[in-house]
């Protein structure tokens, strides 16, 4: 397969596209390779895949609409797999027109590049953050999802019914991917497990909220990516049984789907502090806070959907997954 990747130089986006060429697919992939966070972070893991013959890289922006245009134009892909984003549901209350350019703007170039070009399948990230205000748990795809807490979830629910106009309308296959706190190595130097061992190893205080009452279905980088890859090779179908009387958010009458793709194993905040500090063999000094705005308290995923379709759940203990990433980042910060 041909497949388009945005967001490559991303902790997702790069670990994909390895895997992607390694069984033989050509891969091409962009990013704007912006500075939210470290540029030279980003560009090392382009260094692990920029010499594949397969692999070609574009510097691009998704919001950028005649630069897509021209993109698809001069292109064709069997698959899109769409990991650009503005990331962070922090972030989001600082610099909110950072989401819309990227995760709507530029969203829906990449869709009219699809439609125009006749794109096989169109996959997405979306994520956990979109259940919101729900409380009942497991979160399951089949759910209302109509409480978003920050505008980063808001986004990425507007991405989810923007890509079922998509599918309804010109019948493209649209795959949506809720994924659940993702971690490991080559990870997002914003989120927790990386501000954690950087502040652990510096003796600096780290920042806990929720006062370390929150829980977490975090998932491995490795399982995300065999659950991404399970999808892409399986086109969206239209879902015979679904009703408008009765209507199913995780499917429809078009090509669409929901899947959420978390470890199903919720794991306490201060356990997962415990492990790392056991992994680097020192004590966190910890600045207990309260829950932060946008933040919600708890995050478990239904995979039941995504079992079923693909065969696949993740699986990998987080005493695992962080004695991964710690190795990792030691040797990574020491080169």
């Amino acid at each position: 397969m041909r497949i388009l990747i945005t967001g490559v130089a991303g902790f997702i986006g790069s670990g994909l596209a390895l895997r992607l060429l390694d069984r033989g697919d050509s891969v091409y992939g962009i990013d704007n390779m912006n500075d939210y966070y470290s540029v030279a972070l980003k560009e090392s893991r382009l260094g692990r895949i920029g010499a594949h013959p397969q692999f070609r890289f574009e510097k691009l922006d998704i919001s950028d609409r005649e630069g897509v245009a021209r993109l698809f134009r001069e292109n064709r892909f069997d698959a899109v797999m769409n990991l650009a984003a503005q990331a962070g549901v922090r972030y989001s209350l600082e610099n909110p027109h950072a989401y819309v350019d990227a995760n709507l703007v530029g969203f829906v170039n990449l869709l009219e590049g699809c439609r125009q070009s006749g794109v096989g399948h169109f996959v997405f990230a979306s994520s956990s953050s979109v259940y919101g205000a729900n409380t009942r748990q497991p979160f399951s795809e089949h759910d209302n999802v109509d409480h978003p807490v920050s505008l980063y979830a808001a986004s990425k629910k507007a991405n989810e019914l923007i890509a079922h106009s998509y599918a309804h309308l010109f019948r493209l296959p649209c795959t949506g991917l809720r994924f659940f706190t993702v971690y490991g190595p080559w990870g997002r130097p914003d989120m927790a497990l990386f501000l954690f061992t950087k502040g652990i190893l510096a003796n600096t205080p780290i920042r806990v909220f929720n006062h370390g009452r929150m829980v977490r279905d975090f998932t491995y980088i490795d399982d995300i990516i065999e659950g991404v890859i399970r999808v892409i090779d399986h086109p969206a179908q239209p879902d015979s049984s679904w009703s408008g009387d009765n209507p199913d958010p995780a499917t429809s009458n078009a090509p669409y789907r929901i899947f959420n793709i978390g470890n199903s194993r919720p794991v306490e905040l201060m356990r997962y502090i415990h492990i790392l500090e056991e992994q680097l063999g020192k004590k966190a000094v910890m600045e207990l806070l309260p829950l932060q705005d946008g933040d919600v308290p708890s995050t478990v995923s239904d995979v039941s959907a995504l079992e079923a379709a693909v065969g696949f759940k993740p699986a990998t203990p987080v005493e695992v997954g962080i004695a991964r990433f710690v190795s990792w980042y030691r040797e990574y910060y020491r080169s």
